[in-house]
């Protein structure tokens, strides 16, 4: 039992670092006027920072563990970090596209039919990738889907870094 409270402590705590740290890259980006052109940079530092904190909480659990580690239980750790994560980014991300900056969908899509327009498309083909990019980017699908994706990579860095840091009572 006393496990159990360790690991809600450690997710609870790791998802909330990674959630806020992903918040303030989101903000540092639309702050510095980047958010744009560079937003696939605060996803790869979004990444790295899943990637790290991830591993911390798992590392911490096995040193509150007496260095003892399953690979079930870091499987359990990692995919909470990022699952609590997943849930403050996401509530942050609707906050942002409805009251900070509404028209910022709107901005992305002018960006990306650029990049169309750029790499050929006909008028129809815009036309055609335009609809099916408003249908894809309404909350009832970016939330699950963003919530399911965090999840996903939180299993596969948890995966690694279970199988590398697993050590179990003989």
């Amino acid at each position: 039992m006393e496990n159990q409270a360790k690991s809600k402590n450690i997710i609870l705590n790791y998802g909330l670092y990674l959630g806020i740290i992903g918040v303030f890259i989101h903000l540092a980006f639309y702050a510095t006027g980047t958010l744009i052109k560079f937003g696939w940079l605060s996803g790869v530092i979004g990444f790295i920072a899943m990637i790290v904190l991830i591993i911390l909480g798992i590392k911490k659990f096995k040193t509150d563990n007496n260095d003892f580690l399953t690979f079930g239980q870091a499987l359990k750790v990692g995919v909470g970090i990022a699952l609590i994560s997943a849930v403050i980014t996401t509530i942050y991300t609707l906050v942002f596209t409805n009251i900070i900056e509404p028209d910022f969908q709107a901005q992305m899509m002018e960006v990306q039919k650029q990049t169309w327009i750029d790499s050929g498309m006909t008028d129809e083909q815009i036309e055609a990738s335009e609809a099916m990019s408003k249908k894809f980017s309404s909350p009832v699908i970016t939330v699950p889907l963003s919530i399911v994706v965090s999840a996903f990579f939180g299993f596969i860095i948890s995966a690694i870094g279970g199988a590398i840091m697993k050590k179990t009572e003989e």
